[in-house]
């Protein structure tokens, strides 16, 4: 059994490499042979995040090399596609060098908005439904909550399985002790990349009224330089090596976001971090951060300014508190939100509807089919 893998990135990207990549070795124990063709490579992103974009070169070759790719690799194995094979070429130019095979896409961002919510008229118009088009071309769509495997069953997928965005649990080790820092300063931690850390201004009024009813500081991994006045902000780089440390070293972790649809279809990973890590958490009520926070027990879900500091300064003086939601989220991830549980879900899914399916001609319509995975 061989997958060819197309996805939107290399290793270095947050989606690719917990929607992809982490789980290439144990789809390689199960006997299978998956070769991944990255669209944009990590030389790519990283100066895409250092400038502020790819550049039109860069873009040209990445585009010329998938299309390359989809020409020239064996048409009778499957297609294992980060939501989109080649994003803004049209529908039809891209089923076509898709061909027959058959493929899987994976979501676990609303891309789908990209296209029919852009402020011009005339791209709803021409790719509003692009992303649905592949849908209901695909075996099988893996989608990462509830918002957007709704969106491929209305769009008649044939095959839908809800498969939440995992960590590895054996790269947390034991989960965090609460030790009070030497100097009495508490850490709040907010981990992402420079294109998320945006969101931290959701939370500035807020952060800067608790900063100035107890004394704490702002852990920024990977989001690069952030200023929020009032707020001491410390700001880390990312690397897979340090992330876990980076975080356990804190005491809460935040997940603030906008309620708008493109954030609906977030999958909430940030609190699967740090809850791994036997952080208590405080989100956004917004999308997925509900399906993994129980409201209470894992971390508390906020709907406005005051909750922000209602409870993070709640957590930040009950060290009691915070360790036993700490206990429970680590739990949590343990039952449903790490590569362990999840893998061999994911793996089954594509055996039965990708791999397996050989006595169904490529292409042709059927009617969708539920393939449940886990909803919480």
């Amino acid at each position: 059994m061989k997958l060819i893998a197309l996805p939107l990135y290399g290793p270095l990207g947050a989606s690719a490499r917990m929607r992809f990549y982490q789980y290439f070795a144990a789809a390689r124990a199960a006997g299978w042979t998956v070769e991944a063709f990255p669209l944009i490579s990590d030389e790519s992103l990283t100066a895409r995040y250092r400038t502020g974009r790819y550049g039109i070169g860069r873009l040209a070759r990445a585009y010329a090399a998938r299309v390359r790719t989809l020409l020239t690799q064996d048409a009778t194995q499957p297609l294992w596609i980060e939501k989109e094979a080649l994003p803004w070429f049209p529908a039809w130019l891209e089923a076509a060098l898709i061909g027959k095979r058959r493929y899987v896409l994976d979501f676990d961002d609303a891309t789908f908005h990209n296209y029919d919510r852009h402020r011009l008229g005339w791209v709803r118009q021409v790719w509003g439904r692009r992303i649905d088009k592949l849908m209901a071309g695909a075996d099988l769509v893996v989608a990462g909550n509830g918002y957007l495997a709704q969106r491929a069953r209305d769009a008649g997928a044939r095959a839908v399985v809800i498969l939440p965005t995992t960590i590895d649990i054996t790269r947390y080790g034991e989960p965090k002790r609460v030790v009070r820092d030497p100097g009495g300063r508490q850490r709040i931690v907010w981990i992402g990349s420079p294109s998320t850390a945006r969101y931290l201004q959701l939370v500035a009024e807020p952060l800067a009224r608790l900063a100035a009813r107890r004394p704490f500081v702002l852990r920024v991994v990977g989001g690069g330089e952030v200023h929020l006045p009032g707020v001491e902000v410390e700001s880390l780089p990312w690397t897979e090596a340090t992330e876990v440390e980076a975080i356990k070293a804190c005491d809460v972790g935040i997940m603030p976001l906008a309620d708008t649809p493109w954030e609906r279809g977030k999958c909430a990973y940030k609190l699967v971090q740090y809850m791994a890590s036997g952080l208590p958490t405080v989100a956004s009520a917004v999308g997925a951060n509900g399906e993994v926070t129980v409201d209470g027990e894992t971390g508390f879900l906020a709907g406005h300014a005051d909750d922000w500091v209602v409870h993070l300064e709640r957590l930040l003086g009950d060290e009691a508190l915070r360790e036993r939601m700490g206990r429970s989220g680590r739990r949590r991830v343990e039952d449903h939100y790490c590569l362990q549980v999840v893998a061999p879900r994911l793996l089954a899914a594509i055996e039965s509807h990708v791999l397996a399916a050989g006595d169904r001609p490529a292409g042709s319509a059927g009617a969708p089919a539920e393939s449940t995975g886990s909803r919480s």
